[in-house]
C-alpha cells in the first residue's frame, strides 16, 4: 500500500505531528445553502518523494458522475484536492486551506503518508470527518475523526499471521520488518493479538530490515531457523529484491506472505517465474480478478474515466461511495455539522469490495475494514486463492 520510499517519508510525519497539533484557532462552521455546491476535501501527496495519485483520482470519478446525473438535489460536488507534498508543513497548510479557507464539509479519498500524522488534531477541533481513501501511518486508525475504508498495513500483518499459522497450519511463523517512524509499536501490536488470539509465538521477529538492505541475510536465517512461513512487509522494489534473492539461494519449502504493498501488476511482471508461490494480502476484492462481480462497477467507472486499476482506486472508490450516499440521506442544508453528525451515528455500510461493513460512528478510534482476500502468484500472474473473505477474529491495541 506503499511507494519505494514510503518508510523514509513516514518518519517525518512523526516529527512533526506535536508541532502541527497545537496552537488551533476555533474554525467556523463551514455551511452551504441549496444553490451553493458542496465542497469536498482530500489531502494526498500528489507530488514529492511518493505519491498516491489513484485514490483521489478514484473519487473524483464518482463525484463527477454524481454530478451528471444531477448531484445531491441538485447541488453538484465540488472536490478540492490538496498536494501536501509529502513535506509535513505543505500538509499541515493545505488542511487549514481546504477546511478553513475554502470551506469543505468533510474530507474522503485522502491517501498520505503525512495527512493523518499531521492533521488529525486539527480535523477533530475543526470537527470535520476524514474518510480515509487509504490509511497507512498508525494515526489514521486511532482518531475520531478519521476512519479509513482499508485495513492498513498492522491489521494487513495480523491477518497474514493468521492466515499462516490457522489456514495454512504452519508451526513455525517468522517476521521480517522494515520499521521506521512511529509504526513499530503498531506492528507489534499485531503480533501481540495474533499471540493472543492463537497461542502461539513467532519463530523469528526481526524488525532490523531497511529499504535498501541486501536480503541475502535475512533470507538465510529464515532458512537456517527452519521458518515454514515468512512474512515480510516491504514495498514492491524491496519484495521484488527478496524474492529474487530466495531464487538465487534456492530456498524451498518456505511460504513467503506479502501485505498489500507488491500485490500490484508491476511486480507479477517483474518478478515472474521468480515470484511462484508468493502470497499477499489484498485489502478489498483482488482487483486482478477480471471476473468478479464485485469489481463490475468500479471497473467500468475507472476504464471509462482512465484511472488506474490499483487498490488505491478501490479505496478512493469507496470513500467517496460512502460519503455520496450519506449525503443523500442528510435531511435540509448539508453543512459540516450536519455531514459529521450523520458520520457519527452512521449504521454500519455493507459492500461487496470490502469482506466487514464500513463504519465511523462516535468511538475514538475506527479499524472497520477486517478482512482480506489472499492471492498468490502463479504463473506470473495473481491469482485468488481465498474465495472467500479472511475475517481476522481478534483486536488490536
Amino acid at each position: 500500500m506503499t511507494g519505494s520510499r514510503a518508510l523514509v517519508v513516514l518518519s517525518l510525519a512523526a516529527l512533526l505531528l506535536a508541532a502541527t497539533g497545537c496552537g488551533l484557532a476555533d474554525e467556523p462552521a463551514a455551511s452551504q445553502g441549496p444553490g451553493d455546491t458542496i465542497k469536498v476535501g482530500a489531502v494526498s501527496s500528489l507530488s514529492g518523494p511518493v505519491t498516491f495519485p489513484d485514490s483521489s483520482a478514484a473519487a473524483k470519478a464518482v463525484f463527477d458522475r454524481v454530478n451528471e446525473q444531477g448531484g445531491i438535489g441538485g447541488r453538484r460536488i465540488e472536490y478540492l484536492v490538496a498536494d501536501d507534498k509529502g513535506d509535513p508543513a505543505a500538509a499541515a497548510q493545505a488542511a487549514r486551506d481546504v477546511v478553513t479557507n475554502q470551506g469543505a464539509v468533510a474530507l474522503a479519498g485522502s491517501a498520505s503518508l503525512l495527512d493523518c500524522a499531521v492533521n488529525a488534531p486539527f480535523y477533530a477541533q475543526a470537527g470535520i470527518v476524514s474518510i480515509q481513501g487509504t490509511g497507512v501511518d498508525p494515526t489514521c486508525f486511532e482518531s475520531p475523526a478519521i476512519s479509513p475504508v482499508n485495513t492498513g498495513p498492522y491489521l494487513n500483518m495480523a491477518i497474514n499471521l493468521y492466515y499462516a499459522s490457522e489456514v495454512l497450519e504452519h508451526d513455525k511463523v517468522c517476521l521480517f520488518l522494515a520499521i521506521l517512524g512511529n509504526t513499530s509499536d503498531a506492528y507489534g501490536g499485531a503480533v501481540r493479538s495474533w499471540t493472543a488470539l492463537t497461542g502461539k509465538r513467532l519463530t523469528l521477529d526481526d524488525r532490523t530490515v531497511k529499504p535498501d538492505s541486501d536480503p541475502t541475510p535475512f533470507v538465510l536465517r529464515a532458512r537456517n531457523a527452519g521458518c515454514q512461513a515468512v512474512l515480510y512487509n516491504g514495498t514492491e522494489p524491496m519484495a521484488i529484491a527478496w524474492m529474487k534473492v530466495v531464487k538465487q539461494q534456492k530456498v524451498t519449502g518456505v511460504d513467503w506472505l506479502m501485505t498489500t504493498a507488491p500485490y500490484t501488476e508491476a511486480v507479477a511482471r517483474a518478478l515472474g517465474a521468480d515470484g511462484e508461490g508468493t502470497y499477499a494480502n489484498a485489502e478489498f476484492e483482488p482487483f486482478t480478478d477480471a471476473g468478479s462481480a464485485a469489481l463490475k462497477d468500479w471497473r467500468e467507472l475507472m476504464t471509462a474515466r482512465k484511472v488506474p486499476l490499483t487498490s488505491f482506486g478501490q479505496g478512493g472508490y469507496l470513500a467517496a461511495t460512502y460519503l455520496v450516499e450519506t449525503l443523500r440521506g442528510i435531511q435540509g442544508p448539508i453543512t459540516r455539522e450536519a455531514v459529521t453528525r450523520a458520520f457519527k451515528t452512521l449504521k454500519p455500510v455493507r459492500h461487496p469490495l470490502v469482506g466487514t461493513p464500513y463504519e465511523f460512528g462516535p468511538a475514538a478510534k475506527h479499524r472497520s475494514n477486517r478482512a482480506g482476500k489472499i492471492v498468490q502468484l502463479r504463473g506470473g500472474r495473481w491469482e485468488v486463492v481465498t474465495p472467500e473473505w479472511v475475517r481476522y477474529p481478534g483486536t488490536l491495541d
